[in-house]
């Protein structure tokens, strides 16, 4: 766990999970995440490696994510949940591949800001949830490029009043 007002710097070694294998678009919640990131926390220059079903969760969404890499993302592989109308998540850098759905999965409240990322083989690098009732949520997407994307890069709900912006 990266806790409120702390760094971890990976030091781009890559980290995964000896007792967990990835089982495709099975649901399963932080315990299976490799990191969890808390609200306030930031985790940066990591490799997330192939085993592992969740990737890294930030549950009170306003994390910080610089420079993490995922080398074969299983279901999500960041997902930003809880939070505030006003809380922030910042994706700088880094990038994924081998996603059979979403990169990033918003649940939580508030805005995503991804900047710089690389995708390559990936469904969707952004989804909000579609399920998670009236929370409007907003994406900034920028500097991005995707290799060989599959279904869409964002995705959002135009029923919650979702915003998305990309530039560049």
């Amino acid at each position: 766990t990266v806790k409120a007002g702390e760094v971890f710097d990976g030091k781009m070694q890559t980290f995964e999970r000896s007792d967990i294998s990835c089982e495709g678009q099975t649901e399963s919640g932080s315990s299976t995440a490799v990191f969890l990131v808390e609200a306030g926390g930031t985790l940066k220059n990591a490799i997330i490696g192939k085993n592992q079903m969740e990737g890294v969760h930030c549950d009170n969404s306003d994390c910080t994510i610089d420079n993490v890499w995922w080398d074969d993302v299983c279901e999500d592989a960041l997902s930003i949940k809880g939070g505030t109308a006003s809380s922030v998540s910042t994706v700088t850098g880094g990038g994924a591949r081998s996603a059979d759905d979403k990169v990033i999965q918003h649940n939580g409240l508030g805005s995503v800001k991804i900047d710089g990322f690389y995708g390559e083989d990936i469904s969707k690098l952004y989804r909000s949830c579609g399920t998670c009732g009236a929370k409007a949520r907003k994406v900034s997407v920028s500097n991005v490029y995707v290799v060989n994307p599959g279904n869409a890069i964002v995705t959002v709900n135009k029923n919650w009043n979702d915003e998305a912006t990309l530039s560049n």
